[in-house]
This record gives C-alpha cells, structure tokens and sequence, in this order.
C-alpha cells in the first residue's frame, strides 16, 4: 500500500513535469492545456480560484464533496481510510451517450507541501479491491492518473491544476467529441471554482 500510494503521487508529479503541454483554450480564470504521447492523451485544466491553497486543498481532498460541483460524480463513498493522507473511495458515473453507466475504485492520495514553493497535491489513481468486484450493472471504469496540484499565490488566491491521463481506448471517442469535451471540462471548471469560492 505504501508503494501505491507513493507511485500515485509520484505519477501526477511526473505528468505535471513533463514537457509539451500544449494550450487548446483560454477563457477568464481558466486555461486548459493537452499532452499527447504514444497512445495517452492527458489534459490539464488551469483554475484561479480566489480562495487561499490550504482551504482548497481541504475542499479537494475530500471526494465525497464532490458531487457537488462534477456532474461526473453521481455518488462517492469512502470505502476505506487507509491513513490519514490515504482514503479508497468507490465513485457512480451516470450514464453517457452510448455509454452505460461506470462504476469506480479509487485511491486518492493528499500530500501537503514539504517545501515553500512545492505545491499541495490530491492524487487518484484506480485500485483493485477484492471486496468491491465489477458489478453487472456498471462498466468498471480505471483512471490511469488523475488528481490536483495546488499552487500557492496570495494569501487569498490560489492555482488549482486538473489532470487527467486517458488511454487510447478512450481516443476515437474524446476526439469525436473534443469540442464538446472541452466545452464540459470548461463547465466542470467553472462549476469547481463556483463550489470553491
């Protein structure tokens, strides 16, 4: 567990680092940015929030807020608290076009800064539970790598970054629908910076 959760943070650093990131939209207080390489797409969604980075860092970390502000999350639940920085959530996607309704098991991760201009991080990645076997009535979904950096500005304004790492399976289908997966990504942001501040 400990090596998971290590590489689950170390996952989201290393995609966050990486170069040729490329800038697909830019609006007010958002920015979203792509990343292709071999057969994973990535995005990133830049939000400047007005809030200081420690409180949206608590808002963050806890998935079971969620539902809140993305309207991917149909239900959250912590299945397990593996430690204080540790929690297995298992998270309901309502159903889209074509797709039926999926099903997720998720560790999610959250590191407070070790250093000053380190940011804070909530990382999620798909785990295997042999308590929660795929279910018939969901497609089990995995998320490769996911989660927020936050990043420290003022003492009252912060920037929060949304990774997302998809694999090729998912391509043909995000491509189709880029403009209007962008357009969803941009009302999930503004949703999250409404639920924030």
């Amino acid at each position: 567990q400990a090596y998971l959760s290590y590489s689950n943070v170390a996952a989201l650093t290393h995609l966050a680092a990486k170069p040729g990131w490329e800038i697909t939209r830019t609006l007010d207080d958002i920015k979203i940015w792509t990343h292709e390489e071999g057969d994973a797409l990535s995005f990133k969604v830049e939000m400047q929030v007005k809030i200081p980075s420690h409180l949206a860092f608590s808002l963050l970390s806890d998935f079971t807020l969620r539902q809140q502000w993305d309207k991917h999350f149909l239900t959250c639940e912590v299945l397990q608290a593996v430690s204080e920085e540790e929690k297995i959530y298992y998270v309901t996607s309502p159903p889209t076009r074509g797709h039926e309704s999926s099903d997720f098991v998720i560790l999610v991760s959250q590191r407070q800064p070790c250093k000053p201009r380190e940011p804070y991080t909530v990382a999620v990645r798909s785990v295997t539970l042999s308590a929660v076997p795929p279910s018939p009535k969901f497609s089990r979904g995995e998320v490769l790598c996911a989660g927020f950096q936050i990043h420290s500005g003022t003492s009252s304004s912060c920037t929060v970054c949304y990774f997302n790492q998809v694999t090729s399976g998912v391509m043909p289908y995000l491509a189709a629908n880029l403009a209007g997966s962008s357009k969803s990504i941009e009302d999930t942001a503004l949703e999250c910076i409404k639920f924030l501040e």
